[in-house]
């Protein structure tokens, strides 16, 4: 608006200079072609409203104010009379607010100190409403109205407790992590074309991978004894499961998930082309495919089965997990080297799993 003003006046004044050098009879013209220009517009419109931006508005407030009444009524102006009184009464207020403004700030601010504890709590404890979190700040002898963590939780966009306080998948793997296995077939093709379904499980807190098995008939009575092997191999490990997630999979017979049962552990069936439910078993098969799988070529069953045992070594003591902060599964991470002399003679040595399909490297002894 301001520009705009500064265009208007600039504009008006170079018309002034130019009426100036002019004589009153082609003034008394101009004025005269004027009037009847607007008086054909006015018929043109026929009742329809003329919109002003708030810079004519104000420019014609500021010119036409001063000319007494009769004077204006005469004139012929596309508004009333009394609508450019109307827009020199609200500019003058619009001075007077602005001269003072700065006395009057109304409500201070929240603390910003304030602000970030008020989401931190919510953050933290998401069934948390605006009124619990006003209690909790009361217990902490914090004093602001309830109404304040209203707004403050609206600006920063976060839903009422109702729709945060609705358990995602997500959290409740993270929730279950150290009772979830989950388990999923995966398939390979050897050199004569046989196809071969590798049957594999992961825990999901240490991402510890089991390879319980390769066939190429996976019947009922195989994944049935796939199944107790597990069992066996938990009770040897003192691993507590109390749930395993899995596809819709045909090849799961019934004896698979009634072995499990009987062991205490509830099958979780993933849903209908849903991936994600079980995205943890899903980013093994990938990574098992691009670094052992897709890099390999699998002459028979018992070559497979060479591959996976490899892979499932180097998988869990080795290599490791950004999931899990880059730890490994059974192996913790070593101290971190602190010496400067032991970081300027550092001798590393590879080792070759697969003739150098995995490598593994590690300190000279």
């Amino acid at each position: 608006m301001l520009l705009r003003l500064a265009y208007l006046g600039i504009t008006n004044a170079f018309a002034v200079l130019r009426l100036l050098t002019g004589s009153d009879r082609d003034k008394d013209a101009e004025i005269l072609a004027l009037r009847h220009q607007l008086a054909v517009l006015q018929r043109q419109l026929d009742g329809q409203r003329v919109r002003f931006e708030p810079a004519d508005r104000a420019w014609l407030a500021a010119m036409l104010h001063r000319l007494p009444g009769p004077r204006l009524q005469s004139l012929r102006l596309l508004v009333r009379p009394d609508t450019v009184l109307r827009w020199h009464r609200d500019l003058i207020a619009r001075r007077h607010a602005a001269a003072s403004w700065p006395r009057q700030r109304g409500r201070p601010p929240t603390v910003r100190s304030i602000r970030v504890l008020v989401l931190r709590l919510v953050r933290e404890n998401p069934s948390w409403g605006y009124g619990r979190v006003h209690g909790e700040l009361l217990t902490l002898g914090i004093s602001v109205a309830a109404s304040t963590v209203w707004e403050i939780l609206r600006k920063a966009g976060i839903d009422p407790a109702p729709d945060r306080a609705a358990t995602t998948w997500t959290q409740f793997l993270r929730a279950q992590a150290n009772a979830l296995l989950a388990a999923d077939f995966i398939e390979t093709v050897t050199l004569t074309g046989t196809r071969l379904y590798v049957l594999a499980v992961i825990e999901h807190a240490s991402r510890r991978i089991r390879i319980l098995g390769a066939t190429a008939h996976p019947t009922a009575a195989w994944v049935t004894q796939a199944a107790r092997n597990l069992v066996m191999d938990l009770d040897d490990a003192g691993c507590r499961v109390k749930y395993l997630i899995r596809d819709r999979d045909g090849k799961y017979p019934a004896g698979f998930d009634q072995v499990l049962a009987d062991a205490g552990i509830t099958i979780v069936r993933s849903g209908i082309r849903v991936p994600r439910m079980n995205a943890v078993m899903e980013r093994w098969v990938r990574t098992c495919r691009r670094e052992l799988l897709d890099r390999t070529l699998i002459l028979n069953q018992r070559h497979l089965l060479h591959a996976l045992r490899e892979f499932e070594i180097f998988y869990n003591t080795h290599r490791p997990h950004q999931g899990i902060a880059n730890a490994r599964p059974l192996a913790p991470l070593p101290e971190p080297i602190t010496d400067p002399d032991r970081l300027a003679h550092l001798t590393i040595h590879r080792c070759d799993r697969l003739g150098g399909v995995l490598r593994e490297y590690e300190h000279a002894a």
